[in-house]
C-alpha cells in the first residue's frame, strides 16, 4: 500500500505574514518571559519561602530539565500528530502550571510547578520556529526569523522589568497569574492562524526519550547535590557515571532506532552540528551568569527586584532593538560574523563585570558592559536560528528545532549548577560580605565557556546569501532558508518533502 502521509495536500489560502509571526512568536514570548522573570524573584523567594540556595537553582532547573528532557518527544508527537495541535497542547500545559505555581506553598510544590511549566514550553519552543518557518514563503523566512529572535529578545528585555514591577505592586505570585490571560489568547490565535503541519508520521521513540532525560537528570542531580555531599562522595560519583552511560546509551540506541528522537545524521550538517555546540556554550556562560549577577544588583547592591530591573535594562533592552536587524542583516553580512562577534562581545562584558564587582561598586561602572553583552546577546538570537535550518529541509525543522532547544536549555541548567557549584565552593552565601568574592569566579567561568564559543563559530559557514541559494528558493527548494550559504551537505541537508497542512 501507497504511504500517502506526505503526498500533497491543499493547503488554505496563506495567512496574514503579521498574523502568522504573531500566533507563532507569542507563546515563545510567554514562555521566555517566565524564565527571566523567575530569575529576578529568586531572593524574594529566599527570604518569603525560606528556600535555599540549593532551592533556588532548583526553580529555575526543574523548568529547564523537564523542558530539555522532553523536547525531542514533544517535537516528534507534533511530527506524528501535527504541530499546531502540540503547539496548543504546550500552551495550555504551561498555562496550568503557571497556575500550579501560583498557588504554591513551600519550595517543593513551587518546584513541581515549575516542572509543568518546562513539560508545557517543550511543545511550545521547537514547535513555534518550526511552525513560522514553515508558514512564511523563503524569500522572507530570514526576516521573520529576525522578527522571531526580536520577539524572543523583547520576553528577556521585559521579563526582569515586569517581575520587578509586579513584585513591588503586588506579589512573587503574580508572575506566574500573568501567564494565564496570555495563554487563553494564544490558544484560538494559534488554532485559527497557524496550519497543522505534519512531519513524518513514524513511531514514538519512547526508549530513546527515557534514556535521555535520565541521563540528563543524573548528571544535573550530581552537579547541584556535589557541594553539600561532596565531590569524592559515592552517591555522587556513582550519579555522574550513571548519567554518563545513560547518554552513551541514549546515542547507541539513536544510531540504531527506525525512528530516532534525534536523528544522527543531522550532525553531518557543520552548520547545524556547530550552531549546537554554540547554542550550549551561550547558554550555559550567558544565563548561568545571569543566575549569579541578577542576585548580585539585589544581595550586594541592595536594589528591590525592580530597581535590578531597571538596572539591567542596558543589558535586556538591546536584544529586542538589535535582533530583529540582525536577522535582516545575516543575508548580507551571514550569520557566522554577527555569531562570532555576539559571543566575542557577551564573552568580553562578562570578563569585564567579574573583574570589577565589588561590595562597594557604583552602578555606572556597570552600564558599558551591560550594553556590550545585551548587544552579543542579540547578535547570537537571531543568526543562530537562520544557521540552525540552514540546508535542512522542512520536514527536518521540528526535530532540528527540538535538537537545538534541547542542548540550549542544558546549557541552562548545567551553566547554573556549575556556576552555582563553583560559589558555593568558594563560600558564597546570600550575605553582601561572603557573595562578591565566592561570584568572581563563578562569571569568570561563564566567560570563558563564552570566549571558548567564539573560537568555534569560527568554523561555521559564512552563512551569506548567494544567487544560487536565491534561485533554490525561488524555485521552491525548501532544504535553505534565506540567508543561508548553500555548502555540500552529506545527508541531512537532502531537499524533504514539506509536512502536509490541514
Amino acid at each position: 500500500m501507497t504511504d500517502t502521509s506526505l503526498a500533497p495536500r491543499t493547503r488554505r489560502r496563506p495567512r496574514p505574514f503579521a498574523l502568522v509571526l504573531a500566533a507563532a512568536s507569542l507563546p515563545m514570548f510567554m514562555a521566555t518571559l517566565d524564565n527571566l522573570v523567575m530569575t529576578n524573584a529568586l531572593p524574594v523567594l529566599h527570604s518569603e519561602m525560606g528556600a535555599s540556595v540549593e532551592e533556588l537553582q532548583w526553580f529555575v532547573n526543574a523548568y529547564t530539565l523537564a523542558f530539555a528532557g522532553t523536547i525531542l518527544i514533544a517535537s516528534a508527537l507534533g511530527d506524528r500528530f501535527g504541530r499546531r495541535t502540540l503547539f496548543a497542547i504546550g500552551i495550555a500545559v504551561f498555562g496550568a502550571g503557571s497556575v500550579l505555581a501560583a498557588l504554591s506553598t513551600d519550595p517543593g510544590q513551587l518546584i513541581a510547578a515549575r516542572a509543568v511549566q518546562g513539560l508545557g514550553a517543550a511543545g511550545v519552543m521547537p514547535l513555534s520556529l518550526a511552525l513560522l518557518s514553515g508558514a512564511v514563503p523563503p524569500a522572507r523566512r530570514a526576516l521573520a526569523i529576525g522578527i522571531w529572535g526580536g520577539v524572543s529578545g523583547l520576553g528577556v528585555a521585559v521579563g526582569p522589568l515586569v517581575g520587578g514591577a509586579i513584585m513591588e505592586g503586588w506579589n512573587w505570585q503574580a508572575i506566574f497569574w500573568i501567564n494565564v490571560p496570555v495563554a487563553l489568547i494564544a490558544i484560538p490565535l494559534a488554532l485559527v492562524v497557524l496550519t497543522n503541519d505534519f512531519g513524518a508520521r513514524a513511531r514514538i521513540d519512547v526508549p530513546g526519550a527515557v534514556l535521555a532525560a535520565a541521563g540528563v537528570l543524573a548528571l544535573v542531580h550530581a552537579i547541584v547535590r556535589g557541594n553539600d555531599d561532596g565531590w569524592d562522595s559515592p552517591g555522587v560519583i556513582v550519579e555522574i557515571v550513571v548519567g554518563a552511560l545513560l547518554i552513551a546509551a541514549f546515542l547507541g540506541w539513536q544510531m540504531r532506532a527506525k525512528a530516532p528522537l534525534m536523528p544522527l545524521r543531522l550532525f553531518r550538517d557543520r552548520s547545524f552540528s556547530i550552531t549546537n555546540i554554540v547554542g550550549f556554550a551561550f547558554s550555559f556562560g550567558t544565563f548561568g551568569s545571569v543566575f549569579i549577577l541578577i542576585q548580585y544588583l539585589q544581595v550586594v547592591q541592595g536594589s528591590t527586584p525592580l530597581e535590578a530591573a531597571v538596572q539591567t535594562t542596558p543589558w535586556t533592552l538591546a536584544p529586542m532593538v538589535v535582533a530583529p536587524i540582525a536577522g535582516i542583516l545575516a543575508p548580507r553580512v551571514g550569520t557566522r560574523l554577527l555569531l562570532v562577534l555576539g559571543l566575542a562581545l557577551q564573552g568580553a562584558a562578562l570578563t569585564w563585570i567579574a573583574a570589577i564587582m565589588s561590595t562597594d561598586l557604583d552602578y555606572p561602572a556597570l552600564i558599558v558592559p551591560f550594553v556590550m553583552a545585551g548587544v552579543g546577546m542579540a547578535l547570537v538570537f537571531a543568526p543562530s536560528a537562520t544557521a540552525l535550518l540552514a540546508t535542512l529541509g522542512l520536514i527536518d525543522h521540528a526535530k532540528a528545532s527540538g535538537v537545538n532547544s534541547t542542548v540550549r536549555e542544558l546549557g541552562v541548567a548545567l551553566g547554573t549548577a556549575v556556576m552555582t557549584a563553583i560559589f558555593v565552593s568558594a563560600g558564597g552565601e546570600l550575605m553582601p560580605d561572603l557573595y562578591v568574592d565566592a561570584a568572581r569566579p563563578a562569571v569568570f567561568t561563564g566567560a570563558a565557556v563564552l570566549l571558548a564559543a567564539t573560537v568555534v563559530a569560527l568554523w561555521l559557514p559564512s552563512g551569506r546569501a548567494t544567487d544560487a541559494a536565491a534561485t533554490a528558493a525561488t524555485a521552491g527548494a525548501d532544504a535553505a532558508p534565506a540567508g543561508a550559504e548553500p555548502f555540500a551537505p552529506t545527508g541531512a541537508g537532502s531537499p524533504e518533502p514539506v509536512g502536509i497542512a490541514r
